[in-house]
């Protein structure tokens, strides 16, 4: 059972590693354009959209061989543990 508790922590820590640079990216773009529309008193939805976009693409770009790298690890060592899972040790 304990084998199956790290698997899942893994899993969870990898997800949240990956998509930490498009979240946080867009929080701070997020909050960027939320303190000019406070600024300048623009109440216009889609004028965070587009911001927040760019920033998760451009994230996406720069990130995507370190993401691509985590995950291709992950999965290696998943595929190597099989034979630990099947005889249970």
């Amino acid at each position: 059972m304990d084998f199956f508790s790290d698997i899942a922590k893994q899993a969870i820590t990898i997800g949240l590693m990956i998509s930490a640079p498009m979240l946080l990216g867009s929080l701070v773009m997020g909050i960027l354009v939320s303190i000019f529309q406070a600024v300048t008193q623009i109440n216009e939805q889609t004028l965070s959209f587009i911001p927040k976009i760019l920033v998760i693409i451009g994230a996406l770009v720069l990130c995507a061989p370190w993401m691509s790298d985590q995950l291709t690890t992950f999965t290696r060592e998943l595929i190597i543990s099989i034979p630990q899972l099947v005889t249970g040790r």
